[in-house]
């Protein structure tokens, strides 16, 4: 959609964030959008958004800047990812008991951490408890969760950190359990969120990416088939749902994936997101390029693609440089 040229155009000028750090990460999570802040809410229509629908929602990055910039309403979280939203279930409603745990957990790995760390994703992998969880979480490499076939989280530690300290955690923990007051935690798949988000809400989704999906150790419990996932973005195009796609680094060789067809009718821009956490964990630096896509209906809410131009620091789809 563009405006009609006797039509004035509205500049908006790029959102900008008071910095990345400004706004409270509960626990460290790879693949976190939290560099792309800025550009996703400059994509938030202007009259608000009653209602942010998060599926694929990890460290539910967006959903907790939003709140911290009052620029949602209600907020609605889910992830197939069971235990995660366990941990979510529990920064929300009770995380005084999360903080007990996580620091009973941190000071008992003192005398070996290396054994402890062993000990404590086995116990993970038997109980699935929250706790476990995010201790996992904070002592893992680069923040990097992986999965075996089975389910099990499987990630080795990063032998030279012991993780958050205690009263760091405490209140990173307090300040995110206060930001998401009221939302909702769920384990289920993204396709009934999506396809059945009302009208005046908004979906932000950060999928699997192709690339982690059909490896032996995979970043998440379970993947994502491109078909499915095509096919459930179209209901939700019939039924008018404003929604936000972040999806694979599209490179010349196709490294991380394909793109969204076309027929879609998605607008796509790419933005530099950094540095690659990826590159970093194989001693390459390269630079991220993201791939944003935008519902027929959240085009039409903001106004047009030209006007979404002025919106945000974009750069149409196949005229960036990529790396």
């Amino acid at each position: 959609m563009t405006l009609a040229a006797d039509a004035p155009m509205k500049l908006h000028m790029p959102w900008k964030t008071d910095g990345i750090r400004s706004v409270v990460q509960a626990f460290p999570y790879q693949g976190s959008k939290r560099q792309l802040v800025g550009q996703i809410l400059s994509l938030f229509p202007d009259e608000g958004v009653p209602l942010l629908i998060e599926p694929f929602a990890g460290s539910a990055a967006i959903s907790v800047a939003a709140r911290h910039y009052d620029r949602v309403g209600d907020v609605a979280i889910s992830d197939v990812n069971g235990p995660l939203m366990d941990l979510w279930s529990q920064i929300i409603n009770t995380p005084d008991d999360l903080i007990f745990e996580y620091s009973r957990l941190w000071n008992e790995q003192l005398e070996d951490p290396r054994a402890y760390f062993l000990k404590a994703r086995n116990m993970f992998n038997e109980s699935k408890d929250p706790a476990h969880l995010l201790y996992l979480l904070c002592r893992v490499v680069k923040a990097a969760v992986r999965y075996s076939k089975n389910g099990d989280f499987n990630q080795g530690a990063d032998h030279r950190r012991l993780g958050a300290k205690p009263s760091n955690m405490r209140d990173r923990i307090w300040e995110a359990s206060r930001l998401m007051q009221g939302a909702s935690v769920s384990s289920e798949s993204y396709e009934s969120p999506l396809v059945n988000a009302p009208r005046e809400a908004l979906v932000y989704m950060d999928p699997p990416y192709q690339g982690t999906t059909d490896v032996p150790d995979h970043r998440y419990l379970t993947g994502l088939k491109r078909d499915p996932f095509i096919e459930t973005l179209q209901h939700a195009i019939d039924n008018d749902v404003s929604f936000i796609v972040s999806y694979d680094v599209v490179r010349d060789d196709n490294k991380y994936g394909f793109a969204l067809p076309e027929e879609l009718g998605l607008l796509h821009r790419h933005v530099v997101a950094g540095v690659s956490s990826q590159a970093t964990l194989s001693g390459r630096k390269e630079m991220t390029i993201e791939s944003l896509y935008l519902s027929p209906a959240l085009v039409q809410r903001l106004g047009g693609s030209d006007i979404i131009d002025t919106r945000i620091d974009l750069e149409p789809a196949g005229q960036v440089a990529l790396f």
